[in-house]
């Protein structure tokens, strides 16, 4: 009773050789961990960090593939110079090739990488999702049809009006006057109209649906609006500046000479200012009408309109030099201050927009509604 009961303080713990080297093991297997540590490793283990890491892998994997692409779509591109392909479709393709700069060929690369990747991506998620299940409030619901269809309407007119009459006020101050070819109206559908709609599902699907769905199960909406929006602008600015060439486009490391113009994009405040920021406001309103509704077919409809007004503006005018350029308007309405000061009108509009219209409620949704 007194060993058990003394108040001499703790006694030493008597281990046998063999125990003590036992125990050396377990804490060697065990160490202890920082708070930091832990909070990294389970991002890692989370479907965000499986997108972080497909994400950077992608990249990697692009710009060692480039070389690759480059030297095999030379070679089409020749095959079909010479006369060796009977199929019109492939010679065009051949002579695309041949014609494709180096920026063109990157974006090729990451296809392709994305292509390859993606299989793993889908993999892992559905890994972590067995392991791991969520436990919703709530099964999804399913919006009406006509508050579907009034949302992707409403959405499309909206987003293709507001940034027209943008174009009409530019045209009037200078920046960009009629063509004097102008693109017919068949050209107009299939080069602007069906693009904007197949294209905006497309991401839609991807970035409000897939990768906004992952950061709500691990951040507030507001945080998960802000990572998939930086997101979103990041991957549409993953190509070089305009007219970049590298002197040797098939050596080994060509494709990581192409990363580094791509990122001394963000090395530029002229650039954050007129089109990175630009594009991310795009995504944070996409975002917050994807939450708002609960639902994909407004962010759908806005997508589709400002693709289809980006894309048919273009098709019908032409730069003109004026000093509102750089910084208010770029080469295009998709970058400037200008476009920046509309896109936030657009969301003014469509916060009264969607008060009016059924199925836009004041409480966000984290639901994947269709």
């Amino acid at each position: 009773m007194e060993g058990i009961f003394s108040t001499g303080g703790p006694q030493p713990l008597q281990l046998t050789p063999s125990r003590q080297a036992r125990f050396r093991i377990r804490v060697l297997d065990n160490p202890p961990t920082s708070p930091e540590s832990s909070r990294t490793m389970r991002f890692l283990k989370s479907e965000a960090g499986a997108v972080v890491v497909w994400l950077i892998g992608t990249i990697v994997l692009a710009a060692g593939v480039f070389p690759s692409v480059y030297q095999a779509g030379q070679v089409f591109g020749e095959y079909g110079a010479n006369g060796n392909l009977s199929m019109k479709l492939l010679e065009s393709w051949a002579e695309s090739a041949r014609n494709a700069d180096s920026e063109k060929y990157f974006s090729r690369a990451l296809y392709l990488a994305v292509l390859l990747l993606l299989p793993a991506l889908i993999f892992r998620l559905k890994k972590i999702r067995n392991q791991s299940p969520v436990i919703t409030a709530a099964a999804p619901q399913r919006l009406p049809w006509k508050t579907r269809l009034l949302h992707l309407a409403s959405a499309i007119v909206l987003a293709a009006g507001v940034l027209w009459l943008l174009g009409g006020a530019l045209r009037m101050a200078g920046a960009f006057a009629a063509d004097p070819d102008p693109a017919g109206l068949s050209r107009v559908i299939s080069k602007a109209l069906i693009p904007a709609f197949f294209g905006a599902v497309i991401e839609e699907s991807l970035f409000r649906g897939l990768l906004l769905g992952i950061w709500l199960r691990i951040l507030t909406p507001g945080k998960a609006l802000l990572t998939v929006s930086f997101i979103f602008a990041f991957v549409h600015f993953l190509a070089p500046p305009d007219g970049s060439e590298i002197a040797a486009p098939a050596a080994p490391l060509a494709g990581f000479q192409m990363l580094g113009l791509i990122f001394g994009h963000f090395l530029n405040p002229q650039f954050i200012a007129a089109e990175f920021l630009v594009l991310f406001t795009v995504g944070m309103i996409l975002g917050a009408t994807r939450l708002r509704t609960g639902s994909l077919w407004f962010p759908i409809g806005l997508h589709a309109g400002w693709i289809f007004a980006f894309k048919s503006f273009n098709m019908l005018h032409v730069e003109m030099a004026s000093p509102l350029r750089p910084l208010w308007i770029g080469d295009s309405l998709r970058s400037g201050l200008l476009p920046l000061a509309a896109l936030l009108v657009t969301a003014v509009i469509c916060h009264f927009t969607l008060r009016c219209t059924k199925g836009g409620d004041d409480e966000p949704r984290n639901r994947s509604t269709i």
